[in-house]
């Protein structure tokens, strides 16, 4: 199951890179296996800010997914990067940008997402709580590996995952977001702010 899901996950980054790579004039092209490759994705932050996933690119980042309404994953999603960016910070006087994107836009509109957003003290540009305004946020979820699926109350089941990514939108780490932070994804984020 894991190893279908992985092939899955491979062959949506080769096909979204050709369809990036064919369509795009050569200034705006992503690397081949950049998670922005993904077909326009216009987000809008917790402050109503509207711009395009690809427009991230040029500096290294987490992005993982969530909802709103979530009372404890979620959460607990959006402190481990709290403290995880505190000790970032601390160790290599270094910051590291955090994106969430929800799976659950037609609930978490504008005033759902300042809400989540005032509960944790999370503002951009260092954290950014997004909702798709154009595009498919599960073909987003499927390229991080991210399952999720909702449930007969208006809740989901879904796992946590959250992803390093390059300044070119390249997966090169990825946690689980819970528990402490494990050194070898830390070594990971310090290697990836070194090296832009």
């Amino acid at each position: 199951m894991m190893m279908q899901r992985r092939l899955t996950t491979l062959f949506a980054l080769a096909l979204l890179s050709f369809v990036a790579v064919a369509s795009s004039p050569p200034s705006s092209r992503v690397v081949a296996d950049s998670v922005y490759a993904i077909p326009m994705l216009t987000l809008r932050d917790q402050q109503g800010q509207l711009f395009d996933f690809a427009s991230l690119r040029g500096k290294p980042r987490l992005v993982g997914m969530f909802y709103g309404s979530c009372q404890m994953a979620c959460p607990l999603e959006i402190e481990y990067l709290k403290h995880l960016q505190r000790v970032v910070a601390a160790g290599s006087g270094k910051s590291i940008s955090v994106l969430l994107v929800s799976f659950d836009p037609a609930r978490d509109d504008l005033a759902m997402l300042r809400k989540v957003a005032g509960e944790h003290h999370v503002w951009p540009p260092a954290f950014r709580l997004a909702r798709t305004e154009r595009g498919d946020e599960g073909m987003l979820a499927g390229v991080l590996g991210i399952a999720y699926r909702q449930l007969p109350g208006g809740g989901f089941s879904h796992n946590v995952r959250v992803s390093l990514l390059d300044a070119q939108g390249r997966i090169v780490a990825a946690t689980d977001a819970s528990g402490r932070p494990a050194p070898a994804f830390l070594r990971s984020v310090d290697e990836a702010l070194k090296n832009p």
